[in-house]
């Protein structure tokens, strides 16, 4: 499949989304227009201003900028959010000079309780995300224009178009412009879809892939539901995974294969994808959840 783009394998080999993605509990956000390079956390000033304070506190930079590459105003914004389940929050600030930022109080922002929605376009990262991801981009722009942002890479470029909810840290992908508008409608009403989730990122991915099998068996669909309680390793790749709210315990093993091309535009092998099954499913008690 020489020349194939990895979205399109993606799609083609019918690559499932679950529980992929990144383990991410802190974010910070920063406003920066214009063209994006494929690095630009160390290539440009606003990189290299926020990164220790970024590092210090654990958290991920994802760059951000509005659909259409609209002009920032003369103050730019800058946000901390914080997908710990339980604790999650966003807070706004602004600044005006990128040597600001490295002197920033991540606690000194002001708090929101609007979701925010970030589809990543970084096309100088990976193609298919600026192909894929500017569309998507756009619509959901247009449904909900305050609360959307493109940004830079979120990891997982062949599932494009990727959106990440904040400040939940709510991954999902492989979407267009009708699925996007749908997911942020779903979540502004406390609901997860499924169908297109990767994943809550503050969760490993063996809670992330039990959570995805509970929901379905369940048929539960709401956020609020399904507190993670432990992750226990009981085989090299096998994990049981307690949940409250309802009691549940979910058995999952993951398994690996060999993709037929590479899982990124920029890759030139053959990649290795995981993927979980559900083994078994319980109540608290032990009893088989489905009876």
């Amino acid at each position: 499949m020489t020349g194939e783009r990895c979205a399109d394998g993606c799609v083609r080999r019918d690559d499932t989304p679950t529980a992929t993605a990144p383990p991410v509990r802190r974010w910070v956000l920063v406003e920066l227009p214009g063209a994006w390079g494929p690095d630009p956390l160390r290539r440009t000033a606003e990189g290299v201003a926020i990164t220790a304070v970024a590092g210090s506190a654990g958290a991920r930079v994802l760059f951000i900028r509005r659909p259409g590459r609209t002009a920032a105003g003369k103050r730019r914004r800058w946000a901390f959010a914080d997908s710990t389940p339980g604790q999650e929050r966003i807070l706004w600030s602004e600044f005006d000079d990128p040597a600001e930022l490295a002197d920033v109080r991540l606690d000194e922002g002001v708090p929101s309780d609007r979701p925010v929605y970030l589809v990543c376009t970084h096309g100088k990262h990976d193609l298919c995300c600026a192909v894929r991801g500017r569309p998507v981009a756009a619509a959901l722009a247009a449904a909900r224009p305050e609360d959307t942002w493109e940004c830079s890479h979120v990891g997982g470029d062949r599932f494009a178009a990727n959106l990440l909810v904040l400040p939940h840290g709510l991954y999902y992908g492989r979407l267009d412009g009708k699925t996007a508008v749908a997911v942020a409608e779903a979540h502004e009403r406390g609901l997860v879809l499924g169908p297109v989730s990767r994943g809550r990122s503050s969760i490993p991915a063996p809670a992330q892939a039990a959570e995805h099998f509970a929901r379905g068996r369940l048929g539960e669909d709401r956020l609020d539901r399904l507190s993670l309680v432990s992750v226990d390793q009981v085989e090299r790749h096998r994990w049981q995974v307690r949940f409250t709210g309802p009691d549940v315990v979910v058995d999952v093993k993951a398994g690996f294969h060999r993709a037929d091309g590479p899982l990124t535009c920029a890759g030139s092998t053959p990649g290795t994808a995981r993927e979980f099954e559900l083994v078994s499913m319980s109540d608290g008690a032990g009893s088989d959840a489905n009876r």
